[in-house]
């Protein structure tokens, strides 16, 4: 999910009553929800699970059980400068460092879970297995899930401004939130199964339902089976439409074979890829091999996720090349 999601998971999970257990829980909660997103910064690194995004920080090991405290010992050393310099914290509130910790987890627990919900998929057990995983129940950005969130984040501090009681309205939120995910979660379920039962799949090695932006009810999905890839719609009255024919993900050309050896750097790409399909240009004396993942193959968001590769021909008048 994109980061303003995150940032008002946290918030929310604070004005539900959790920022009051210690002072820096807002930011414990907030910072620790966005907190595994700094693989971002890390692509350059030798180590495959850090350099690849959703992976070993957003894992049980590094996002869940590794992460957390660093963040609650930075915000207590913070804490501890800011009460040497005399501040006066508005909030009144205590520093209680088990409590801390305890928010830190909360909110990092809160991203993998989020990131889980759509088709970009999480590595959950990195650095131990590269096994993707996914429910398929958003869109990356999901407009309703900001609204939701927002709409009691709103309300709980307006309450809390009063004096009222501000808890309340962000725990309906919350509650809100986790009934919108389970049920679209169900009716990517329902797709799937309406596929299978459809014909167009008998086992499929990969298979997902992506959402729409806004269109929540409705599901493009996608699989690969046998070395094709194949494509159909899907909606709660339409049922399975639009399936169109499948089409080979190439991945087995010798010229793509010779693009992975020309370019080491594909290794990672592919490595993240759950759905790689390539395409191929020929001209007189090269090809162009193109190498994307087919879950983004929409021309708006394709160009982010495709690596080009020039591969050499021999032939008449050919001149002895490396691929480049």
């Amino acid at each position: 999910m994109d980061n303003f999601t995150h940032s008002l998971t946290g918030w929310a999970l604070g004005q539900a009553g959790l920022k009051s257990k210690s002072r820096k829980g807002l930011a414990a909660l907030i910072l620790g929800a966005n907190m595994p997103d700094i693989d971002i910064f890390f692509g350059w690194v030798g180590w495959s699970p850090l350099a690849m995004h959703r992976g070993f920080t957003h894992g049980l090991v590094g996002g869940v059980a590794v992460m957390p405290p660093f963040l609650a010992g930075l915000l207590w050393l913070l804490d501890r400068w800011q009460s040497g310099r005399g501040a006066n914290f508005k909030s009144g509130l205590p520093m209680r460092f088990g409590w801390l910790i305890a928010l830190s987890y909360i909110g990092a627990v809160s991203h993998p879970l989020l990131d889980l919900q759509n088709t970009y998929a999480v590595q959950l057990l990195s650095p131990f297995s590269d096994a993707w995983f996914h429910t398929d129940a958003l869109f990356i950005i999901d407009v309703w899930l900001w609204c939701a969130l927002a709409l009691g984040i709103g309300w709980s501090r307006y309450r809390e401004r009063g004096g009222g009681q501000w808890q309340q309205p962000a725990q309906v939120a919350l509650l809100i939130a986790i009934a919108y995910i389970a049920a679209n979660a169900g009716l990517s379920l329902v797709a799937k199964r309406s596929l299978a039962a459809n014909g167009a799949v008998a086992h499929p090695d990969v298979l997902f339902a992506g959402t729409e932006p806004a269109f929540f009810w409705k599901r493009n999905l996608i699989w690969r089976e046998g070395g094709r890839i194949g494509r159909a719609s899907f909606g709660p009255l339409a049922g399975i439409h639009d399936v169109r024919p499948t089409e080979p993900d190439r991945m087995a050309d010798p010229l793509v074979r010779r693009a992975r050896r020309a370019d080491p750097s594909l290794a990672g790409f592919l490595r993240w890829s759950v759905l790689p399909m390539a395409s191929i240009e020929r001209s007189t004396c090269h090809a162009a091999v193109s190498i994307g993942d087919a879950r983004f193959g929409e021309p708006r968001v394709s160009a982010r996720f495709v690596r080009k590769v020039v591969v050499p021909l021999t032939g008449p008048g050919c001149p002895l090349a490396k691929a480049r």
